[in-house]
């Protein structure tokens, strides 16, 4: 985002218009307490009037003072309106009729105080400087509305000050004067405009940059998680039935020592997003990939219903892929396994450095001594994950097998037929 010239915007629409509502939002409540200031100065002329006044011009000035309190009034109703923000007209027209207001109510003062003293009407009148200074600040970030708001504001003033005059030097210094002035506050009204545009553009590029952290932390960790260790938690967690999938890639040693270094990256990248994709689907947790081993969960963070049915549904998606694994490879011999064993898990995050939200315990042992006892392309189940899946129809017959660690343990196998896995690929 580059910063706009002294009398431009920003280049898109969205943006200038994210700009003009966050600045008019953070002013409304200064605008608010410049109109009560400006009421309580309107009520103080009003109190002090009739003291010095006689009953004539004390009406007049009465008659205008009340016009600019029901004015400023309005104006303050009008800042509590919804679309305030959005229509910074309501400025220009507000402040306007103010600004003619006081310079009508300034014109008794000064007839006043000329009869009483030539010298007084320096210091008895309302100062008009005030009203500007506030329009330079209200309208800041739109520069030409600003210099439309005093032109119009000189023209009504010229309107009331003309037919006053006899003395045309009188009226040439009044000019000077009001020009004078009217500079400053142009020259205020860019300012404050251009250093409120650079501040957004600040805090717009931090807002994106901690966006873009978030999403990474929360790529790595869960968000239940991130919360706890901002405040300083221990993350630990425990789950009573979540489903653990262990995939791994059949040949993969034998890539590396046929393949380059680039080719091999890019095969794990193809596997890796793909179970990524499928685990978006099926409402699965990616826990982490170990070498060319994808492992992920059911059931622990991300709810999914049902672990068994999304942990068997996830592991099929995935070998459905092996066409395209086979094909980014370049070779036939390549293909996945997978194991599921379903049981209590516990999770949580440890360390200080690279922290990543990891999962604990028998069940997520059993699912990798599982993955190794099943079939190229096919899944291998665990007893407990048979029992709670309610499709058993793609498992063959149960068999008791010794797995490492672990004794004897009922395993349930499918394959994935060819056929299958071209069908689900083409599906996909």
């Amino acid at each position: 985002m580059e910063q706009p010239g002294v009398f431009s915007t920003f280049a898109d629409k969205a943006t200038e218009a994210r700009y003009n509502e966050t600045a008019r939002t953070l002013r409304t409540p200064f605008v608010r307490l410049y109109a009560v200031l400006f009421m309580t100065v309107m009520l103080a002329y009003s109190v002090v009037n009739p003291i010095y006044l006689d009953p004539v011009e004390n009406a007049r000035l009465a008659f205008w003072l009340g016009i600019g309190l029901l004015c400023t009034g309005a104006y303050i109703g009008a800042t509590f309106w919804k679309d305030y923000v959005r229509h910074p007209m309501v400025d220009f027209a507000a402040l306007l009729i103010i600004s003619l207001i006081v310079a009508r109510i300034n014109f008794v003062l000064f007839d006043h105080l000329l009869h009483i003293h030539s010298n007084l009407h320096a210091v008895g009148v309302v100062n008009r400087l005030a009203i500007s200074a506030f329009a330079a600040v209200t309208l800041a970030g739109r520069p030409r509305l600003f210099l439309a708001w005093l032109g119009c504001d000189l023209f009504g003033w010229l309107g009331q000050v003309i037919p006053e005059q006899v003395v045309d030097a009188a009226v040439a210094y009044a000019l000077l004067s009001y020009l004078s002035g009217a500079l400053v506050m142009a020259a205020i009204n860019l300012a404050v405009g251009r250093t409120s545009r650079a501040a957004f553009m600040l805090a717009d590029s931090l807002d994106a940059e901690r966006a873009r952290n978030e999403e990474l932390v929360l790529n790595m960790l869960p968000q239940t998680a991130v919360e706890r260790i901002r405040t300083g938690q221990m993350v630990a967690d425990a789950y009573a039935d979540a489903s653990v999938i262990f995939i791994d890639m059949v040949g993969f040693s034998k890539l590396t020592k046929r393949v380059s270094p680039g080719h091999l990256v890019e095969l794990l990248n193809s596997f890796f997003n793909h179970a990524d994709a499928c685990a978006r689907e099926f409402g699965v947790e990616k826990v982490k990939t170990v070498g060319d081993a994808y492992l992920a969960i059911a059931g622990g963070n991300v709810p999914s219903g049902n672990s068994a049915d999304a942990a068997i549904g996830f592991a099929r998606a995935v070998l459905s892929g092996v066409e395209e694994l086979k094909r980014v490879a370049g070779v036939d011999d390549v293909g996945l396994r997978a194991g599921i064993h379903s049981g209590p898990v516990v999770g949580g995050v440890i360390g200080a450095t690279r922290m990543a939200y990891d999962y604990w315990g028998d069940t997520v042992n059993i699912a990798a001594r599982l993955e190794g006892t099943a079939a190229t392309n096919g899944i291998a189940i665990s007893e407990s994950t048979w029992l709670r899946a309610n499709d058993r129809g793609a498992f063959g017959p149960p068999m008791m097998m010794t797995l490492k660690g672990v004794g004897e343990t009922c395993v349930f196998h499918a394959v994935v037929d060819e056929a299958d896995l071209k069908t689900r690929a083409a599906a996909a």
